[in-house]
């Protein structure tokens, strides 16, 4: 059984998150065994990218979500790097600005999909608005419980505009989140991702957990799955999302376009 066949949301079916062990490794036997396969996905995503561009047939969409230190900037910086930056965007989703609170929610989401022949990478998401605004009551319930079917027909439409989408939530635990952010206090270098936020919300855990299992189960859909991601190891959060993309990319069966002049009657002087 593949990696993503392990981790995926199946449509559906309720995403239990107490289900899933956030110290879990399947399909792999050890650091040192991922490690060298995410070296050989990474040099295949940056293929992958060079043919999706040439085709521009089609775009990919990758979605992280997370707990706060759940790892989306280092996932993001680890194995996204394989990706030439001319074809990749990298969007991250914070309070919505004045501009974008006069809109619908997904006006700001729209505007960062990705072109055909290109990558949109998102921290944090459209999802944001069925999880903290639900959580913190920013809006009623009569309003965010919509929102679900906004969202799968948002991506629906998305899917059958050539956008292959991909979403993945990184599962890490209380204990864990609590020693990633002791390390960011050790650490001078790092303090400046601390908020007073980041300490707070973690009186919410129990909520947030609630909402994200709703959001993945009434989300998880044929055109846009998500996955669940075992992140408290760093290593294998890595070479499962690395190892995910590669094997749907190949499943497109992208091909280079014809050239546009006959190559056989070239003659360079």
């Amino acid at each position: 059984m593949k990696i993503k066949e392990k981790l995926i949301v199946e449509p559906g079916r309720e995403a239990r998150l107490r289900d899933r062990d956030p110290e879990a490794t399947p399909g792999i036997k050890g650091k040192a065994a991922a490690e060298k396969a995410l070296e050989k996905n990474m040099k295949r995503l940056e293929e992958l990218q060079f043919l999706l561009y040439a085709e521009s047939r089609r775009a990919v969409l990758i979605v992280f979500q997370a707990m706060d230190a759940g790892g989306k900037d280092g996932i993001i910086r680890h194995v996204m790097s394989a990706l030439n930056p001319q074809g990749c965007s990298v969007t991250s989703f914070k309070v919505p600005t004045p501009e974008e609170a006069k809109h619908d929610f997904l006006w700001r989401i729209h505007k960062a999909t990705p072109r055909l022949g290109e990558f949109a990478i998102f921290n944090r998401s459209h999802y944001e608005d069925v999880l903290v605004v639900r959580v913190h009551d920013l809006v009623s319930k009569s309003v965010w419980a919509k929102r679900y079917n906004h969202i799968n027909a948002f991506e629906k439409l998305l899917a059958e505009s050539q956008v292959a989408i991909f979403k993945f939530f990184l599962h890490i635990s209380k204990d864990e989140q609590k020693e990633r952010f002791q390390t960011r206090l050790e650490d001078p270098t790092r303090q400046w991702k601390l908020s007073e936020g980041d300490f707070s919300e973690r009186d919410y855990w129990d909520d947030y957990l609630k909402a994200y299992e709703d959001a993945l189960t009434r989300c998880s859909t044929p055109w846009a799955p998500w996955y669940v991601i075992p992140a408290n190891k760093k290593w294998y959060r890595n070479l499962a999302v690395s190892e995910i993309l590669v094997d749907a990319l190949e499943d497109l069966r992208m091909k280079f376009p014809p050239p546009s002049l006959d190559v056989t009657k070239v003659r360079l002087k």
